[in-house]
């Protein structure tokens, strides 16, 4: 499913505009991306959260050019769904 049939569902369903809905939904998604990057994570009951996971420091190696490099301490974003969201699923 794409953010266009995401949209599309969801002014199908409540009746309200497209482009209302489009802007809805990208609003939320920066939101989503702003918490995030200032590493501040988002919980929406019944659905899931939206976590900033560190991932550390480690030695790898190129093995194009024979090297060992280190990537540095960073952080990711990742998403734990809610149990209720995890049954839904299963189903």
């Amino acid at each position: 499913m794409t953010k266009a049939d995401i949209v599309n569902q969801i002014a199908k369903s409540t009746g309200i505009e497209k482009d209302k809905v489009l802007a809805t939904v990208e609003a939320f998604m920066d939101s989503v991306k702003v918490s995030l990057a200032k590493e501040e994570n988002v919980y929406l009951r019944g659905f899931g959260s939206f976590i900033v996971k560190k991932r550390a420091k480690k030695t790898a190696r190129n093995i194009s050019r024979n090297t060992t490099i280190i990537i540095p301490e960073h952080n990711i974003p990742a998403f734990k769904p809610a149990k209720s969201f995890m049954i839904e699923v299963k189903k």
